[in-house]
Order: structure tokens, then sequence, then C-alpha cells
């Protein structure tokens, strides 16, 4: 496969990191990957492996404040800072791959990214693949936490709210090692600012997912700790897709690519994309 990585001006200035795994031969279809809260792109190693060798061009990029990607670590003005940043990268590949097919592919925080850029641009995908999507506030975060977040968001919006607990990202524990190892992850307590804007958007997808439209593959795992397995649920009743499926794998934790049964997941992902060709 080729590797292709650099960077753009995104928002307020900042370089957002981006790389590409691209097919030798012909590229059926384009996968833009949105990644979760603390982590990079550079982390979908397993969904690169075993896609590119099936025709599928992957790109990432990094969310502001996060891995490559210029800004203070896990903040943001406001949550369109995200939009604009996703906006910028699916433009990046509709010209790289003119009159491809385009799959969004989203993790935790980038579920959560995804399902709410679905709501006004349902039409812009051929399909999607939303994993653990955390449209739920977390069973760990507490109504306190929740307000100490909106009040520190306004008065000290780059203090420290709240951390994730590493070993809830896989029952593997190399998972979990280069995780806590990895220079690119961030470990700290996400910031006042953009607790309050998640948490925001987290109510305005609640409202407002039955418009999406796009074919949905909605997975996530069964003893997830970190986003709630009734939030693929809720997704999965409540779009207006008229083609969704749904997979709930019993056992596994947060990162469902990640985890042993990693290739069962990935083999339904891609019978998923290929049926939606």
């Amino acid at each position: 496969m080729n590797h292709i990585e650099g960077t753009v001006k995104g928002v307020h200035g900042l370089d957002i990191y981006h790389q590409a795994w691209v097919p030798e031969g012909e590229v059926r279809a384009s996968i833009l990957i949105v990644h979760g809260l603390g982590e990079h792109c550079g982390r979908y190693t397993n969904v690169v492996n075993y896609l590119v060798p099936k025709g599928y061009a992957l790109y990432g990029f990094d969310l502001p404040g996060h891995g490559k990607s210029g800004g203070v670590r896990e903040y943001v003005s406001t949550y369109d800072d995200y939009t604009e940043t996703l906006t910028t990268n699916y433009q990046r590949v509709r010209e790289a791959q003119p009159d491809k097919p385009i799959f969004l592919l989203g993790h935790s925080m980038g579920g959560l990214i995804a399902a709410a850029y679905l709501v006004d641009h349902s039409e812009d995908f051929t399909g999607a693949v939303i994993s653990a999507p955390a449209i739920l506030i977390p069973d760990f975060v507490t109504k306190f936490t929740v307000l100490l977040g909106k009040v520190l968001s306004k008065i000290a919006p780059k203090a420290g709210v709240l951390g994730l607990d590493a070993n809830g990202v896989s029952k593997d524990p190399a998972v979990v090692e280069a995780y806590i190892n990895d220079p690119l992850v961030f470990h700290g307590k996400t910031t006042a600012r953009l607790s309050a804007e998640l948490l925001d958007k987290v109510f305005w997808v609640n409202e407002n997912m039955e418009t999406i439209t796009t074919p949905l593959l909605i997975v996530h795992g069964g003893e997830d700790k970190l986003a709630n397995p009734k939030a693929a649920q809720l997704l999965y009743d409540h779009a207006s897709s008229k083609d969704k499926t749904l997979k709930v794998y019993d056992g596994l934790h947060h990162e469902v690519f990640n985890e042993p049964e990693r290739e069962q997941v990935l083999g339904d992902v891609s019978a998923w994309l290929d049926a939606h060709l």
C-alpha cells in the first residue's frame, strides 16, 4: 500500500495532520476515519491492514488538540472546530478519489462527531460505520462533574475536569500498555470547555438523530465501560436510515477493532462495506 502524510492549515490557523493508506491497485471506495477522545488516527492500524488489501483507501486526520495536530490538548473554542476540520478532510478525500464512494468511520467521540455531522450531511456519504458512539453520558460521569464542567467552561475553559481509565480501552493487556505508552495519546484530563461542548452536542444529537438517513453499521462492545452500549441501540432505534444494522459483541470492551476478537468485527465491517458498493 502507499502511505501519504502531511499537514494542512485548519481552524484558528492550526496545523492539522493527516495521513492516508491507499491500495496500489484499483480503489473501490474511500473511508474517512474520525478518531476518539485523546487518541489519534495512527491507532487504526488493524482497520488499515484489513481493509486496504480489499481495495479500500483509508484517510485519517488528527483532530485539533490531538496527536500530531496543533492546538491545546483536548481543547476547542467551540464544537464547530471539529465540524470544520471534518469538512476540510472530507473535501480532501473527495478531491483525491473523485467519483468514488466515501464511507465515514467514527469511533467513540469520533462516533459522536460522525453522528452529529450526518444530521446535516447524510447525503455526502455512501454509508457510515459508527463504533461505540459517545451519544450518552457515561455512567462514571457524575452530575456534579457535568455541572463543574459547565461552570469551568466559562471561567477557566482550559482547566482539566475528567480523565479516562486506560484499562477500559481493551481487555488485551498489550493494547492497554501500548495505549499508555503512546506519546501521541493524551493521558491528562479533558478540558472544561471541550467537556461542555461535547455534552451540549450529546443532547443535540439525541434531539436530531432522526434526521440521519445514511446507511448505518453500528458496532459496540457489550462490556464497554467508557461508552455506554445503550448508545448504540439508541442510535439504531432513532436514526431514520432505512438501511441500518446493529452489532453488539458480547464480552468486548471499548475498542472493538483492537480486541482479540477483532477479526470477527473487521470481517463484519468488510462484508457490510462490500454490500454497499
